[in-house]
């Protein structure tokens, strides 16, 4: 009977996995069937232009190079602002909180996470744009670090909640035992349990980094859309997925532009399984220590 039972569990989870597998193969495959044809004309090598000007009377340029710059920075940028913001949000809500800041914060972090993007874009437009223009004397606040803030702000409750669940998770029998042999809390905090957290840690950046590279209103609204190759902070930047957002609605269905576009989501796919990549040998890395 249990024999029984467990093929069918089995059988169950091979499906979900295949499925899965199939899906992001029908992914690629749809992707790759309207993308193809721009190989030909105008040619692959137009991607890697320094421009990205779909729409000339002379004649129009998709390169990718700005586009996919101002991914990395923003992405870049929001990284460095999530990480301290959400791994010491975790560790004290899971350490150092009482249990009455813990039921207070949990459900705060928890609506945080669940405000729509396109109101903490408006928030950003409204709010924040004008706060970074007076601050630095910039010329607009829709730069780069105005997206990056707001797509730190995004991504720090995923941060949270998982580093939390990670720090929980290790056995109490460390924190006592480093504590037995002298240690302080937050000694035994950053010595020891963060150390034995650091998997899942890592694991909630990674969530958070594929929040922030996948982002589209809070960018689309915020940053500028301003094509140009920069790694300047306060400078206008265009991420790829506000290009897909602004432009495939009103592309002409066929059309250079309409391909290039799917070589934008190409290239934002091929990104985003590189940072898994290499989340998957990180976490391997401390797994087999």
């Amino acid at each position: 009977m249990n024999t029984w039972r467990d093929k069918v569990i089995y059988t169950i989870l091979v499906g979900s996995a295949s499925t899965s597998i199939f899906i992001v193969l029908l992914i690629f495959f749809f992707l790759g069937k309207e993308a193809l044809p721009f190989i030909n004309d105008p040619g692959f090598s137009g991607l890697f232009n320094l421009r990205w000007i779909p729409v000339s009377f002379n004649k129009e340029i998709f390169g990718l190079i700005p586009l996919i710059t101002g991914s990395v920075l923003v992405t870049l940028l929001a990284t460095i602002l999530m990480i301290p913001f959400g791994v010491l949000g975790a560790i004290y809500i899971a350490e150092i909180a009482t249990g009455r800041e813990r039921s207070f914060l949990k459900p705060f972090i928890e609506i945080l996470a669940g405000i729509p993007s396109v109101v903490i874009g408006f928030f950003g437009l409204v709010v924040l744009s004008p706060i970074i223009k007076d601050i630095f004397g910039l010329s607009t606040g829709l730069t780069a670090i105005t997206g990056a803030i707001l797509l730190a702000l995004m991504a720090v409750p995923t941060v949270i909640t998982v580093s939390e669940d990670a720090i929980q998770s290790v056995p109490g029998a460390y924190r006592e035992a480093s504590l037995a042999l002298g240690a302080n809390r937050l000694q035994t905090i950053f010595r020891i349990i963060v150390p034995a957290a650091l998997p899942g840690i890592i694991a909630a950046i990674m969530l958070g980094m594929g929040r922030v590279i996948g982002e589209t209103m809070a960018v689309l609204m915020v940053t500028g859309n301003a094509a140009k190759i920069t790694f300047n902070p306060f400078d206008s930047v265009r991420t790829m997925t506000a290009t897909i957002a602004a432009e495939m609605g009103e592309v002409a269905f066929g059309s250079h532009h309409y391909q290039a576009l799917f070589w934008v989501g190409i290239f934002l796919l091929i990104m985003t399984f590189f940072i898994n990549l290499i989340a998957q040998q990180v976490l391997k890395k401390y797994q087999m220590r």
